[in-house]
């Protein structure tokens, strides 16, 4: 979390000055999020096999990676995992060279994991660094931002969630990404805390005819 600003903390520095978050956070209540006990190199290895996936055969396939590394989810170990064993664990041809590539970059210093090094990093050059690696595109980068690092100002334009319920929410057509850049400058700097509460205000407001603002 930085600067030691609480979710809760930041949710009522939104909600205090746009009605809209004023009601999302009445009607979703606090914002909840799970603290990753995964190190940042496993939260991306799991974020690249859980691409595309369906929960269950994603889950089965990790937990399959896991096993054959031996619960030792680190650049060197899976580099050294020979290649039919990441095969037989289920990932594909596309996967394997994913995993292996961002392994390759966090060993050469492309990609930095150290957690005193990304501190030092702006969300754009862990961005940058993170979409570098085959397989990893801004929206992966952006959910490492927001749940692993926890950082409170990232805006995920491209998630189709997010832009849904921003409209729901404010009673707009759902904007396109490029549309929703400009619509969260004024939600600065706790964009990733009101990309939260757009999630929330797909399940709140969902068939409803009225929005956050109209109640």
């Amino acid at each position: 979390m930085s600067r030691g600003t609480s979710y809760t903390v930041a949710a009522e520095a939104l909600a205090s000055r746009d009605p809209v978050i004023a009601g999302l956070v009445t009607a979703a209540g606090p914002m909840r999020v799970r603290k990753s006990n995964d190190s940042h190199f496993a939260a991306l290895a799991r974020d690249i096999v859980y691409q595309q996936l369906a929960g269950k055969a994603a889950s089965a396939i990790h937990g399959r990676l896991i096993a054959a590394l031996d619960g030792k989810v680190e650049p060197e170990a899976l580099l050294a995992l020979p290649l039919e064993d990441m095969r037989a664990a289920g990932l594909s041809a596309n996967k394997t060279a994913s995993l292996r590539d961002l392994a390759e970059k966090v060993l050469e210093g492309t990609v930095v994991l150290d957690p005193r090094r990304l501190g030092r990093e702006s969300d754009e050059e862990v961005i940058a660094r993170l979409t570098r690696v085959r397989g990893i595109g801004e929206w992966t980068a952006h959910m490492f931002l927001m749940f692993q690092l926890r950082r409170l100002d990232v805006w995920p334009t491209g998630d189709f969630g997010v832009r849904k319920g921003y409209g729901l929410a404010w009673g707009i057509p759902m904007p396109s990404a490029r549309e929703l850049g400009p619509l969260g400058e004024p939600l600065r700097p706790y964009r990733s805390v009101a990309a939260w509460y757009c999630w929330r205000a797909c399940e709140v407001y969902a068939g409803a005819a009225g929005s956050a603002v109209t109640g």
